[in-house]
């Protein structure tokens, strides 16, 4: 059984492991740990854990996904902008050796009933490289819709210009995905 659960240090160097690749990890990133590769310690820094044991603000929150088998999917949710209605999730990554066999969507479904259940949420957002068609139909599947964008958005990572496709899951559609997976059973 899939479950959640805070980030704790300990996880940092699981989840360094599953970034053996550039392109795995700048497509993780984003560019934003700096260059590759990047150590268990450079994600505690980060995240701004201090002795592995705190993390320092009260809008930044990394889950761990585990099951029986231990650490299989990490990810982040932060507050943007400080708006408490909106929710970003980020930084999404599931064990190598798991991909493909639904972990990924499973971890995002249940990042979305902390969201919308928990803290409160009015939307969830999240971008994803249009270079990473994997994540991004993983995305979809889990019920995200494309955003409407005023500009394009894009990075420059590795001498290389990546768009940006932004989504979006409103509070409501994830109600009406819940009852319609509810009437289902």
């Amino acid at each position: 059984m899939l479950r959640l659960r805070p980030y704790k240090s300990c996880d940092a160097e699981i989840i360094a492991g599953w970034l053996k690749d550039e392109d795995v990890f700048y497509k993780w990133s984003g560019g934003r740990f700096g260059e590759f590769p990047i150590s268990a310690r450079d994600i505690d820094n980060k995240y701004g854990l201090q002795n592995g044991d705190c993390l320092e603000q009260d809008n930044f929150y990394p889950m761990t996904a585990f099951d029986d088998s231990g650490v299989v999917g990490h990810f982040i949710m932060r507050y943007i902008r400080g708006d408490y209605r909106i929710l970003r999730l980020g930084w999404v990554i599931v064990d190598a050796a798991k991909r493909g066999r639904s972990y990924g969507s499973g971890m995002l479904k249940l990042g979305l009933k902390y969201a919308f259940e928990i803290l409160g949420a009015e939307k969830v957002t999240i971008g994803v490289f249009e270079n990473n068609l994997p994540a991004y139909r993983c995305y979809r599947a889990v019920g995200f819709q494309e955003a409407l964008m005023e500009k394009e958005e894009s990075a420059d990572i590795k001498g290389e210009h990546w768009k940006i496709i932004e989504l979006e899951i409103m509070k409501g559609m994830y109600q009406q995905m819940v009852q319609n997976a509810q009437n289902s059973k």
